[in-house]
């Protein structure tokens, strides 16, 4: 994919990113909200992964167009999951297929080790297949699997978690 390169995101990639996303939130189940978010909220969604020096990186064609975004998000918030973070992984429409998810997955990955992580958690719908085979190129695991956890377009879902450990940096914890 020479059209395409990656590189971190900055605070005028937000706009785009927040696109992609509510594009995913009004016609796909990779994510379960129901409503379009704000771009202030994507903002502040922004500048928290920029305070906790979590990566954001954005896929860019030739033209300049922002064709699809991923980022390491805290896991949970208590202490003893510091270690562990979830992934997220949108391309925008017309982009899918075309090998960028595996351009935005592979530098969280190194990200997330760098930064001395112990494991990367994807939440995926059931039936996004593309997502479920990407994440196992990668190394991603099954761990769990929850029927009917979650509901959109008039449907029950399930959600598959998926688990990548991470080789800890020399002099990590």
């Amino acid at each position: 994919m020479s059209s395409v390169i990656m590189r971190s995101a900055n605070l005028s990639d937000v706009e785009p990113i927040s696109s992609i996303y509510n594009q995913a939130v009004l016609t796909t189940t990779a994510t379960y909200d129901y409503e379009p978010e704000s771009l202030d909220r994507r903002v502040a969604w922004y500048q928290e992964h920029v305070s906790l020096n979590l990566p954001v990186f954005v896929a860019v064609a030739e033209d300049g167009e922002v064709v699809g975004w991923s980022s390491l998000s805290p896991y949970h918030r208590r202490p003893g999951f510091r270690f562990t973070v979830e992934n997220s992984i949108y391309v925008a429409s017309g982009w899918r297929g075309q090998g960028v998810g595996q351009l935005l997955l592979e530098p969280l990955i190194m990200r997330g080790s760098q930064l001395g992580l112990r494991s990367i958690i994807a939440a995926v719908d059931a039936t996004n297949e593309a997502s479920l085979r990407l994440h196992a190129r990668f190394d991603f695991r099954e761990v769990g699997r929850f029927p009917e956890v979650g509901f959109k377009f008039d449907r029950w879902l399930d959600v598959v978690y998926l688990q990548r450990k991470l080789s800890l940096e020399r002099g990590s914890v």
